[in-house]
């Protein structure tokens, strides 16, 4: 598995899959800021693998939302703004919701079997204080829900969006610093509709979780670009 808080090398004989998700949890770990940028042949190098390997998977991060192509073969990882965490967590949210609702009116032992592990696996996450994973298993429980469901057209909108909703709950999951328990809290309301199997409830209480969050996270962008244009102007 390659590291999530640095650059690997790629083995020769890899695949292009490989290399894209090598470079994907590079710039999902956070080791390189919003707005800075990577070159081609400088990634190539640390890599090991030929340019032509390397832009396959620039390109594909570039159409999951990750990064942004500039001038003379440069890139850059894409920033967040307000407008974009609004724009994430209002689709989510219908998403999402969409999703949590059509579980619990199908619900049955295999879904609740299913749904438990992940939800376990997200307090287990979160009761070990690292946000990187507490991130990885908050998305896995929804990820969870909307494959498990057999609506093929919904598992495909998620996944046009997945990478973007993993870099957003990156974020909000590192604001909440060591109150990661809290995570798990804002969950328990939607989990526990899910598994009476009221669907309306539960879909209403996934939009409040992703509101209350969104909102959160809207804020902080807000005041952070506030911040730096004060700072621009001394």
């Amino acid at each position: 598995m390659p590291s999530k808080n640095r650059i690997v090398p790629v083995s020769k004989l890899s695949v292009e899959a490989q290399a894209t998700e090598n470079l994907r949890q590079y710039v999902l770990s956070g080791a390189i800021k919003p707005g800075e940028k990577l070159t081609e042949v400088a990634l190539a190098d640390e890599m090991g693998v030929a340019r032509a390997t390397l832009r396959f998977g620039l390109n594909r991060l570039a159409a999951e939302g990750l990064l942004v192509k500039t001038p003379y073969t440069s890139w850059e990882v894409r920033t967040l703004t307000a407008d974009d965490a609004w724009e994430l967590w209002t689709l989510r949210a219908g998403l999402e919701g969409l999703a949590v609702r059509l579980a619990a009116d199908n619900m049955g032992p295999r879904l609740r079997e299913k749904f438990q592990f992940a939800f376990d696996e997200l307090v287990e996450a979160c009761n070990s204080g690292s946000s990187v994973e507490a991130s990885e298993k908050d998305l896995g429980l929804h990820r969870t829900i909307v494959n498990s469901l057999g609506h093929s057209r919904l598992a495909d909108q998620y996944k046009l969006v997945e990478q973007q909703v993993r870099m957003y709950i990156n974020i909000c999951n590192t604001l909440m610093g060591s109150d990661l328990p809290a995570v798990v809290d804002q969950h328990v309301p939607m989990m526990e509709a899910l598994f009476r199997g009221d669907g309306i409830k539960a879909a209403h209480e996934a939009w409040v979780h992703n509101e209350s969050e969104g909102g959160k996270l809207v804020a902080y962008l807000q005041q952070r670009a506030k911040m730096e244009a004060a700072g621009a102007t001394q």
